[in-house]
């Protein structure tokens, strides 16, 4: 049997976090869950009042972050697992989305995860070993209507993991993004902000997908996820990238290859606006991104 595991997962209120929560727990691991409204970990703390330490925290708040952090290793001496979990969904148009709203979410989904692992790292470092999850979204990787702030965090938080990889491999740490389709729990429901409708959309695809968004059933079953995310802990060869859920799947399928064909599509146009001394420049990015 492995050794105990001590996690920290953000958002564990409900739906996904609170699913892996409670795995987590069952696997017999150590676990730091955080809240953002208090109380709402009880059921948490009653699974195991030895091994569960729930915290009250905004991950929007930087000096909640380091709190957080501190009582975990007060509490159990190390974290071997960082799951950066909590986030929310922001629904309408750009000009339908005040600015209010556009940073609140930038701070949650993004800012807040990018703090999180920033504080978390020296420990690790020290530790030589960890494993940072970060649960992005099948929306890290292609766009629809009515999502773009959502899109800009998930996108961005694609980017910093994938270099923040490269840069800690040394040290032991992985880094893994998870990327999930559609899922059942209130994501799409109470948890999501909305934008104010203007009538000038009325007719758009955003009418449309606002419209297919009330009517979606989500096939994603999060105590099945939340067991494979936990399972990624036990492998050596953990992936940068999981996609979970056959629509992600599917979405995925069809978007990358329309990436390369249009990359290829203007590849003349391209190359056009090289210096003479490309050559040596390119492959040596090349080494760097192998």
């Amino acid at each position: 049997m492995s050794a105990q595991k001590v996690w920290l997962i953000t958002g564990t209120s409900t739906g996904l976090g609170r699913s892996l929560a409670e795995t987590v727990i069952a696997r017999g691991d150590m676990l730091v869950a955080t809240v953002r409204n208090q109380g709402a970990g009880r059921e948490l703390t009653e699974l195991a009042p030895d091994r569960v330490k729930v915290v009250t925290m905004d991950v929007t708040d930087a000096a909640a972050i380091r709190s957080c952090v501190q009582e975990a290793y007060r509490a159990f001496g190390r974290i071997d697992v960082l799951v950066n979990n909590a986030g929310y969904g922001l629904f309408g148009a750009v000009e339908e989305i005040t600015e209010e709203q556009i940073r609140r979410q930038l701070e949650t989904n993004l800012t807040g995860s990018i703090l999180m692992t920033k504080e978390v790292l020296p420990r690790m470092r020290e530790q030589r070993s960890g494993h940072i999850i970060q649960i992005s979204s099948v929306g890290g990787q292609l766009a629809t209507p009515g999502l773009s702030i959502y899109h800009a965090t998930k996108w961005g938080i694609e980017g910093f993991c994938e270099s923040l990889a490269g840069e800690v491999a040394a040290f032991g740490i992985k880094v893994t993004i998870v990327e999930p389709g559609g899922i059942r729990t209130d994501w799409a429901g109470r948890s999501m902000d909305h934008g104010d409708i203007l009538a000038a959309y009325e007719g758009t695809p955003i009418a449309q997908i606002r419209q297919m968004r009330e009517e979606l059933v989500p096939s994603g079953d999060p105590d099945k996820m939340a067991r494979v995310i936990a399972g990624l802990t036990l492998r050596d060869d953990a992936p940068l990238r999981l996609t979970l859920g056959s629509d992600a799947y599917t979405l995925l399928q069809q978007i990358l290859p329309k990436r390369l064909e249009q990359l290829e599509a203007e590849k003349v146009l391209t190359l056009s606006t090289d210096t003479e001394h490309a050559g040596a420049a390119s492959d040596g990015w090349k080494q760097l991104l192998k």
